[in-house]
């Protein structure tokens, strides 16, 4: 949200406010000049006093409330937490709770008071009551009402208007299977898959059956489960049962261009296995050949620059009969109602993705929403049938929903957890699996005292061992690693050694990542990255002046489809064949790409990133650098998801100890509507 959202440039203070409003805004006002609450935060509130000269402060405090959550990933506000006392924010000090609950000490704790002082405001629409008002994200009331009687939600209209749409369409793409041949299925499903050892569910096998008779399928689990094995084995089985498989369209994408390329590259080496389990039946590299480049979310429907406006929407669909997502777990609210009312109606859309990582930087946690239940199963009697017939798949009683009616996820018969891990079964597996299931002790332990050399601790330290780290000379890769191979750069009239010198500086950056789980300050992102490069300077592993110089890793920030970069992708800044200056080179699968620096002006330096910023992606040694004071950014979603980046080894820095464990107990709980739009009554 911004300003341009709430239809202002600026909100000047408003003369004449009767108390005790007044006091309200002076103390939403007090919290903000504080940083407790944003500048933007505060704008809401004084934008609905001047839309409502009525308004009671509730309505004012709320709506401040409500836009301090969207900027912390939430697509809606609670009411019933307004009435806590105190009023417990994650990651407020304790002198902003002070200050916020003594704002708070003259209204009421009373749900029904706040929901008539909301409903008495023309700023607010009343979902229950005027379900059909405003039916656009940007016309109607500035806020809705919504969710269940007990459990009423705030929502700006926009991100409710995004969960509507997402729920409709959800609920229409699961409302009727694709009729399948089950023995036609059965055929090409033992076919692509080796047998199960007798007496387990292949779990693999379950969600290409699933996906085969799904326009929604949705394949979750944890890293090394087999997604993208399966997403290959899932297009090899549509090919071979589509009746016109000459013209079956294939799109490929991701949030973040890193995660397009790794999708591509990983179906299509596993395509290329699988050709010699169908013999001549199926033209498999045709098929990939055909299929094309997997892009990011922003490309595939358009995105227009500088605006929120897609090429492809409703009335201009995709082009596309399948559609894979990976990383589906970075996709926000609004990125999520676009694609889907990009995607035709009879289209499959298949979402791949770990519902334990961390979720969208953007409002919403779409993918952890559309997951519920999914380690319960909760598969109906049907769908048990199907499975058997279409993939020889017993489904486990205890996941298997109940004969009574009970409310169950509207999505379980299309949604498969792939529940084994066949490359993270090591020391990062277990250590990955011990935060998954917050046990900090064991997380310590088994940093402490693995003698694998896969796991490493520093704890107890300074910045400055981060630095150190990044930098170091060992078996475990470093930044050293790319830094000393620039200095091997060929003549400049070799065009083929000079391609490849660039691939192998790419490639050894790649091998290693420093990541923080903040941004700001001397343990964040920005601060690391700006001391491993004076570090790196010092020890002369790096040279030039200025902004760009040879061997510069930056960061993409904005979207530039001219230039075609995306927010997220990661390059070197790197001289061009024949000495003709600095490009940055991107590694786009097997192959590169350069855009001169003069084209990138939304760029930062990428010597150190956010965990956020690394999803998507695996380096053989990974870091994971935990400042001393986050607050609510230090979860157990964060940690695992900076463990499981790792696929060789990985060391944690802390500035003291027991970090580790403080950090798992606390979980990130997005409040959301979405889920209770996709429950109903099981029969």
């Amino acid at each position: 949200m911004s300003t341009a959202d709430l239809g202002m440039c600026e909100m000047p203070q408003i003369p004449g406010v009767p108390d005790p409003r007044a006091a309200t805004l002076a103390g939403l006002r007090a919290l903000a000049d504080a940083g407790w609450l944003r500048q933007l935060d505060w704008a809401l509130a004084q934008f609905m006093a001047r839309l409502d000269p009525d308004a009671a402060p509730e309505l004012l405090v709320a709506a401040a409330l409500l836009a301090q959550f969207e900027g912390r990933g939430h697509s809606c506000l609670p009411v019933n937490l307004l009435c806590a006392r105190p009023l417990a924010l994650p990651g407020w000090p304790p002198a902003a709770q002070e200050a916020l609950d003594a704002l708070l000490r003259g209204l009421s704790t009373d749900p029904t008071q706040w929901m008539q002082a909301l409903r008495a405001s023309h700023c607010v629409q009343d979902a229950a009551r005027a379900p059909q008002q405003g039916a656009q994200p940007d016309g109607g009331t500035p806020l809705v009402l919504a969710g269940p009687p007990e459990a009423p939600l705030l929502y700006l209209r926009r991100y409710w208007h995004f969960e509507q749409a997402v729920a409709q369409q959800l609920r229409a793409r699961a409302a009727e299977p694709i009729a399948v041949d089950t023995a036609l299925a059965r055929h090409w499903l033992d076919r692509l898959f080796d047998p199960a050892p007798t007496g387990t569910c292949d779990w693999q096998k379950l969600a290409c059956a699933i996906a085969l008779r799904s326009r929604l399928a949705i394949v979750t689990g944890g890293p090394g489960t087999g997604k993208t094995y399966t997403a290959a084995r899932l297009l090899a089985a549509l090919l071979a049962v589509d009746s016109t498989p000459e013209r079956l369209r294939v799109a490929l994408a991701a949030p973040t261009g890193k995660a397009a390329a790794r999708l591509r590259q990983s179906l299509e080496t596993a395509l290329a296995g699988l050709q010699a389990r169908v013999g001549d039946t199926l033209d498999l590299a045709g098929f990939a050949t055909r299929i094309g480049p997997a892009r990011t979310l922003h490309a595939l429907l358009g995105a227009r620059p500088g605006t929120r406006r897609l090429r492809h929407h409703a009335a201009a669909p995709l082009d596309v009969d399948v559609l894979i997502v990976d990383e589906a777990s970075m996709v926000h609210l609004e990125m999520m109602a676009s694609l889907l009312a990009a995607l035709p109606a009879h289209a499959r859309l298949v979402l791949l993705g770990d519902k334990d990582q961390l979720a969208s930087v953007e409002a919403g946690a779409v993918l952890g929403d559309l997951c519920q239940g999914a380690e319960q199963g909760h598969y109906g009697a049907g769908t048990v049938r199907y499975a058997q017939a279409a993939a020889g798949v017993d489904i486990p009683l205890a996941l298997r929903a109940l004969a009574v009616p009970v409310p169950v996820p509207l999505l379980a018969a299309n949604t498969v957890m792939l529940r084994e891990s066949h490359r993270f079964s090591g020391p990062i597996g277990a250590l990955a699996l011990a935060v998954h299931a917050g046990d900090g002790a064991r997380a310590a332990a088994l940093l402490r005292h693995d003698a694998s050399g896969a796991l490493h601790s520093l704890e107890g330290v300074d910045p400055q061992a981060a630095v150190t780290l990044a930098l170091a000379e060992g078996p475990a890769p470093s930044y050293r690693d790319y830094l000393l191979r620039l200095g091997r750069q060929p003549a400049a009239d070799d065009a083929p050694g000079h391609a490849a010198w660039t691939a192998s500086v790419l490639a050894a950056f790649e091998r290693f990542r420093l990541l923080c789980a903040v941004r700001e300050g001397p343990w964040g992102a920005e601060g690391m990255a700006r001391a491993i490069e004076r570090a790196a300077r010092e020890a002369r592993l790096l040279g030039g002046t200025g902004q760009w110089y040879a061997g510069r890793p930056v960061l993409v920030t904005r979207n530039d489809a001219e230039a075609g970069v995306f927010n997220g992708d990661v390059g070197l800044a790197l001289p061009a064949a024949g000495g003709a200056g600095l490009r940055v080179f991107f590694a786009d699968g097997p192959s590169l790409r350069s855009v001169s620096v003069a084209r990138l002006a939304h760029v930062e330096t990428a010597f150190a990133m956010t965990v956020h910023k690394a999803q998507g992606s695996e380096f053989e040694h990974t870091a994971l650098v935990l400042p001393p004071h986050a607050g609510a950014l230090l979860s157990r979603e964060l940690v695992y998801t900076g463990i499981t980046r790792a696929r060789q080894v990985f060391t944690l820095v802390a500035p003291r100890a027991g970090l580790l464990a403080q950090a798992v107990q606390l979980r990130t709980q997005r409040a959301s509507g979405l889920q209770d739009l996709l429950r109903r009554e099981a029969g």
